[in-house]
């Protein structure tokens, strides 16, 4: 099982035997050493995705080493966690959401293995792994937390937020939820052949919400330290 994370998913309960391994891959190098371990008997893998201290803006993350290393490792399906905004009144800060579909607004990310005199092409229809995000869904209902299974992730540039207008449009189109790097970790993962699931925390509105300031780093930090401690530092926004 594979983890991709902030720093805070370090301190998970019952995260046994951990180790860091370092890993160098065709594409070069991974955000951060992975630290392997055991977590209720389960053979695990933790990345934090912009590495220690976050220090990578999503624009400069290696998607493919992060993946290409997971694969390396051996892992066979990966849970993603990140804090987005949301863009419809139903997904309130503090919900979670487990989203089916992912929307490209990135400008020029690598986001495939392939290339360079190897062509094919992967069906990317249904991005998210329908048995994994039912078994997320229900594992956050038993622990009391709303989770909602289904929606559309919006993969925006960053590392600036929305524009009003922006958001606005991305509202007129039907969109759930924005963040800026859960898209090309789901596309590689399809190319790796990686069950792959987004656990989406809701910490702001972005800024079409009347009711609400525009999103600011400080106000995502303050909803993200509402959180248990294991769920902290995911922020991605």
């Amino acid at each position: 099982m594979g983890i991709i994370g902030g720093s805070g998913l370090y301190s998970m309960p019952g995260f046994e035997a951990q180790q860091e391994v370092r890993l160098t891959t065709p594409f070069g190098e991974p955000s951060d050493p992975y630290v392997v371990g055991k977590l209720e008997g389960v053979d695990v893998a933790f990345l934090a995705r912009h590495g220690k201290g976050h220090r990578l803006l999503p624009s400069e993350l290696n998607f493919r080493a992060n993946i290409y290393g997971m694969k390396m490792l051996g892992v066979e399906r990966i849970i993603s966690l990140s804090a987005v905004g949301s863009l419809k009144e139903e997904h309130a800060p503090l919900d979670f959401v487990v989203p089916d579909q992912f929307f490209d607004r990135t400008k020029g990310r690598i986001s495939t293995f392939f290339g360079e005199g190897l062509v094919a092409h992967v069906s990317f229809a249904d991005p998210v792994c329908s048995e994994m995000a039912a078994v997320v869904v229900e594992s956050g209902k038993q622990l009391g937390i709303r989770t909602k299974n289904g929606g559309t992730y919006l993969c925006m540039e960053g590392p600036a937020f929305s524009t009003r207008a922006e958001s606005n449009i991305y509202r007129s189109w039907g969109m759930d939820v924005i963040g800026m790097t859960n898209l090309q970790e789901a596309k590689l993962a399809r190319e790796a052949e990686i069950c792959y699931v987004t656990i989406a925390m809701v910490t702001d509105y972005d800024c079409w919400h009347e009711g609400h300031d525009a999103v600011t780093v400080d106000q995502i930090i303050a909803i993200l330290s509402r959180t248990p401690q294991t769920l902290a530092g995911w922020s991605d926004r």
